[in-house]
């Protein structure tokens, strides 16, 4: 069976563009391929992190996903940082990955910023360790939102420079997949800006422990426009917020944009916010609740997490020992 890797940093603060751009893809995905889902904790200490907080947020990410359906007797759930081959990976990888293919990455360039040379080499090597990530276990599949698709493409050359290093076809190249009508859901506040966990704003974002009332007030204080809906999708043209809206509700509804149009074109943002308030409330109530109640027994999250890392490491266990033999490592 086809294999799917992906992973969420453990940073706090899930919200509905990574539940819908990212988590619920995931639920179905279980269904189809033997499914690996990792809360990255290496990745996040690229960035100062609370102890306390970071494991904190770890047991969050890992309710999160059992909460939206992803069952952990039938996928692999783990931390990262709890399987050493992940490291151990990077590094034989990053021996076999030329400096200029990571200066080109996007995403280091943004986050260094003009500060590119008091950034840490865990911020540019970033991409190596996504690709052992996802190597380690020979994925043939990843699902991606579009600002990981570079890092995946990197993925893919790395693997193939090491195939060809040992004349070896080892490693096969992993496909992106990039799924869901609302893989990219933007900010309650500004229709231009990405939903983020960062944004200084609770307004912005309607986070996966928020309760229903809190959902419902976020909503009817999203930005939009004075004009009523368009009756068509080239009417949202030129207005984000309208746009957003009308996204999200097609996307917790499993309908198009035409579709939602259809349905709600000509009325006023009050009475479409009531609607969707209606739909997000029944769509994420029930994922919040199971949340907390799974954040307030550790000791099972953690046997999730446990079991988890038990299963991924013998997978990454048996790959390095492979790869130990390819490249000529002695193993006592």
């Amino acid at each position: 069976m086809n294999r799917i890797f992906s992973g969420v940093q453990p940073t706090g603060n899930l919200h509905l563009g990574n539940y819908l751009g990212a988590i619920r893809n995931w639920v179905q995905l279980q269904k189809d391929y033997d499914c690996i889902f990792c809360i990255v904790d290496l990745h996040a200490l690229t960035l100062p992190q609370d102890p306390e907080h970071l494991r904190r947020s770890t047991r969050e990410v890992t309710a999160a996903y059992v909460a939206a359906g992803i069952d952990p007797e039938r996928c692999i759930i783990f931390n990262q940082s709890a399987v050493p081959g992940h490291s151990q990976l990077a590094w034989l990888l990053g021996c076999h990955t030329p400096i200029g293919w990571l200066n080109r990455m996007t995403q280091f360039k943004e986050k260094a910023g003009k500060q590119r040379d008091n950034a840490s080499l865990g911020l540019f090597g970033y991409p190596v360790l996504m690709a052992a990530d996802i190597l380690l276990y020979k994925a043939t599949h990843v699902p991606v939102g579009d600002d990981q698709k570079q890092h995946l493409e990197l993925a893919r050359d790395v693997a193939g420079a090491f195939n060809r290093a040992y004349e070896q076809d080892y490693f096969p190249l992993p496909e992106p997949q990039i799924l869901g009508a609302a893989t990219r859901v933007m900010s309650l506040r500004d229709g231009t800006a990405k939903m983020s966990k960062s944004d200084p704003s609770e307004y912005s974002r309607i986070n996966m422990t928020d309760d229903a009332d809190t959902v419902a007030l976020k909503i009817r204080r999203a930005k939009t426009d004075p004009l009523p809906l368009p009756e068509d999708v080239a009417g949202l043209e030129g207005r984000p917020e309208a746009a957003n809206l009308v996204g999200i509700y097609g996307a917790l509804t499993g309908k198009d944009r035409a579709g939602v149009l259809a349905e709600h074109g000509g009325r006023g943002f009050s009475e479409f916010k009531q609607a969707l308030v209606d739909v997000a409330v029944e769509s994420l109530g029930p994922i919040g609740a199971e949340m907390k109640r799974l954040v307030a027994d550790p000791a099972y999250v953690d046997g999730i997490l446990r079991r988890g890392a038990a299963a991924a490491d013998e997978i990454a266990t048996r790959h390095l020992r492979e790869l130990h033999d390819i490249i000529g490592l002695l193993r006592p």
